[in-house]
């Protein structure tokens, strides 16, 4: 399950991130975003725990707590709906 970690601390690191939820349970991957033309984090990332019910544990109690000087907000992310893919109906002959 994807966890979506936002309000984090600039300076934060993934593997910071990934101490922090992996006291929840196995981590799978963690990824803070980045800006294109700066090389800085955004302030947010995801993490990836293969185990739902870790995952779900991992979001509600880390939600507003203080992490490396900021105070984060965690939730279970959305997928993105895949919109943008034509279906196999819309092609043209």
């Amino acid at each position: 399950m994807k966890i979506l970690v936002r309000n984090l601390a600039r300076s934060s690191t993934e593997d910071a991130v990934r101490t922090l939820f992996a006291g929840f349970g196995h981590v799978e991957s963690v990824t803070i975003v980045l800006d294109q033309a700066t090389g800085q984090s955004k302030g947010f990332g995801f993490v990836e725990m293969p185990n739902p019910k870790h995952a779900f544990i991992a979001a509600k109690r880390s939600n507003l707590t203080r992490f490396e000087g900021s105070v984060i907000r965690v939730k279970l992310a959305d997928d993105k709906p895949e919109q943008d893919q034509p279906k196999a109906d819309d092609q043209p002959e």
